[in-house]
């Protein structure tokens, strides 16, 4: 019998390949903050981008059409008191955002459908809890106004966005900077890594430590952790020779890894891209000028290298496109942005096939953007995987639903000390055009005239013409 020398994968020939000039976003002050986020986040709709900012923090909000030289006064979101560290798109609406910033607040953004077109200095919400930097925000994947933040005073928050209620806060389980936070597949179990080389599988509604790995990578530097869909965890970090290493381990028993690979001695921290249709990861080392792509199987070695798209640019950051973003008639399976020093550049990732047909093998059926859940549902309790969509017809966006926040008594939420002072209770609560789709009811009678007074004539017959959908 003969010994099958090439493995087979339909992912062996997948090529990258820049897009031309006219379609990159040029003129961009990428942020120059020492934050090893990636500085970028992306949709069907729009691109967002962490720019250098004088006096704050600030980030762009580009639609993908607005390609070309970005004018210097181009409006941004802005509200933040010092440097935006990273931002996140919600999986469910494409037009909410989520920001942290060193000023230690979240902030969540309602963009206008058409893009900006005057600066965006009023969140829909004001998320305050921590007392250091936040530097890592994050969507459930699968509940709907449920967001994750994670910051430098080593706890991990997650929020009911709705109410604007910090519901859950894992502060003891971190001494030290954490890394980074990834969900699971269905939003159930949490992946973090952190500064004490240690790996931790957590259940946050029950504030507990499932599993951890100490020294899952032996070197000081930053480590990265993800989820993968069938459960098992995938993890990028340095070895104690400073050799940059990536690991696949059982979720359920992380005694061994399952495997370990050495790849170079570059000091970039490795950004992992995952892509649960398709199994592979793309890493994105900062400060590299590649982007490397493995596919992750059932058989030894595990993780199989695929290949490497390579430029002479080195990157400050990447965003990465959602499945449902991508043109599937021209067999893309990836789309990145690249962050350089004053440039985004979209990069394509295609696997070659001749035939112009619908590649059902390529484009399994994709988390949509209709949440399984409510965000009650799961800080009761219930569980659900990602409400798929076929994109055989490519993905047709609908009207997304208007965030609404609505708080039950700011003042009850408020240490006594800070009540006396309205600004800070009427901050949670403003009603800006650009934001028109909130819809915020407040009781108690000091939050309910505060809140009354920023009102104007013209914004309430502005919110008037508006249909909002249905509430939560």
């Amino acid at each position: 019998m003969l010994r099958r020398v090439v493995r087979q994968s339909k992912f062996r020939h997948v090529f990258g390949q820049a897009v031309r000039n006219d379609q990159c976003y040029d003129d961009i002050r990428v942020s120059r903050v020492t934050w090893d986020s990636s500085f970028c986040a992306v949709n069907p709709k729009f691109v967002a981008i962490i720019i250098e900012a004088s006096g704050g923090g600030a980030f762009l909000v580009l639609p993908l059409t607005k390609t070309g030289r970005i004018d210097k006064v181009y409006p941004t979101v802005c509200g933040h008191t010092g440097p935006v560290l990273d931002i996140d798109w919600c999986p469910h609406n494409d037009l909410v955002i989520a920001s942290g910033s060193e000023d230690c607040t979240v902030m969540v953004w309602q963009i206008p459908e058409n893009g900006l077109e005057t600066p965006l200095s009023e969140p829909v919400v004001v998320l305050e809890g921590h007392s250091k930097r936040v530097g890592i925000v994050s969507w459930h994947p699968t509940a709907r106004n449920v967001l994750l933040s994670a910051g430098c005073d080593n706890q991990i928050i997650i929020w009911n966005v709705g109410t604007g209620q910090a519901m859950i806060n894992l502060e003891d389980m971190h001494p030290d900077v954490i890394f980074s936070v990834s969900w699971s597949r269905n939003g159930s179990l949490l992946c973090t890594a952190c500064k004490d080389k240690k790996v931790r599988v957590i259940d946050p509604r029950k504030k507990k430590v499932v599993t951890e790995k100490d020294k899952a990578h032996e070197g000081a530097r930053p480590m990265r952790a993800i989820f993968l869909a069938d459960g098992n965890i995938f993890t990028t970090g340095f070895s104690r020779m400073s050799e940059r290493q990536l690991a696949l381990w059982k979720s359920d028993n992380m005694d061994e890894p399952i495997c370990v690979q050495e790849m170079d001695t570059s000091n970039g921290v490795l950004l992992p891209f995952y892509d649960p249709d398709t199994s592979v990861v793309y890493l994105c080392g900062k400060g590299d000028s590649s982007i490397r792509y493995f596919e992750i199987t059932d058989e030894a070695p595990y993780v199989h290298y695929l290949s490497t798209f390579s430029t002479k640019e080195p990157q400050r950051g990447m965003g990465y496109m959602p499945k449902r973003g991508l043109d599937v008639n021209k067999c893309e399976i990836a789309r990145f942005y690249k962050l350089h020093e004053r440039k985004c550049e979209p990069i394509i990732m295609t696997v070659p096939r001749k035939s112009d047909l619908f590649q059902d093998d390529l484009y399994p059926d994709t988390a949509g953007p209709d949440p399984a859940l409510e965000a009650e549902e799961w800080f009761s309790g219930k569980n659900g995987g990602p409400i798929l969509i076929s994109l055989k017809d490519g993905y047709v966006s609908t009207k997304n639903r208007d965030l609404k926040v609505v708080k039950t008594n700011v003042l009850e939420t408020k240490p006594t000390t800070k009540a006396e002072h309205p600004p800070t209770v009427q901050k949670h609560t403003p009603v800006q055009p650009s934001a028109v789709s909130l819809n915020v009811c407040v009781s108690g009678a000091g939050a309910g005239a505060g809140a009354g007074a920023r009102l104007n004539p013209p914004i309430e017959t502005l919110l008037s013409s508006i249909s909002i959908g249905p509430a939560h």
